[in-house]
């Protein structure tokens, strides 16, 4: 029976965080989970959270210290707006390049990198009528 819970309780998660389309915090997830479903606990929520990502189903960032995740699995960069907060997948080629480099240069092995973008908006940029470096 605990299993069939725990099955539902993961898939109220998934649910949430593919609807939403952001990228939540932990704490972030349970308050929207609470709105529709306040007999999902905390606890319930981290313990789902890791298995989710241990199992692929979802990727984890951490962004300014705090741990994130994402609906998205396969390799992306993220823009982070300095205004507003807000968390954007940026999908553009990976240069393999700079794993190429790594290795020549320093003789260290590649097995994955991030890259984040940090900056304006576009929403921010046009809120404020200005140029991103007026801001």
């Amino acid at each position: 029976m605990s299993t069939k819970r725990s099955t539902l309780q993961r898939q109220i998660i998934l649910d949430t965080i593919k609807s939403l389309g952001k990228h939540l915090s932990a704490e972030e997830l349970y308050l929207e989970i609470q709105k529709k479903h306040p007999i999902v606990g905390k606890s319930t929520i981290y313990r789902n959270l890791r298995q989710l990502v241990d199992d692929g189903v979802i990727s984890q960032i951490v962004i300014d210290g705090v741990v994130r995740y994402d609906k998205k699995t396969g390799f992306h960069y993220h823009f982070i707006c300095e205004v507003c907060g807000g968390i954007f997948d940026v999908e553009i080629d990976c240069d393999d390049k700079f794993a190429d480099i790594i290795m020549n240069k320093y003789g260290f092995k590649t097995n994955r990198h991030e890259i984040d973008f940090f900056g304006v908006c576009s929403n921010c940029t046009d809120a404020k009528k200005t140029t991103p470096e007026e801001i």
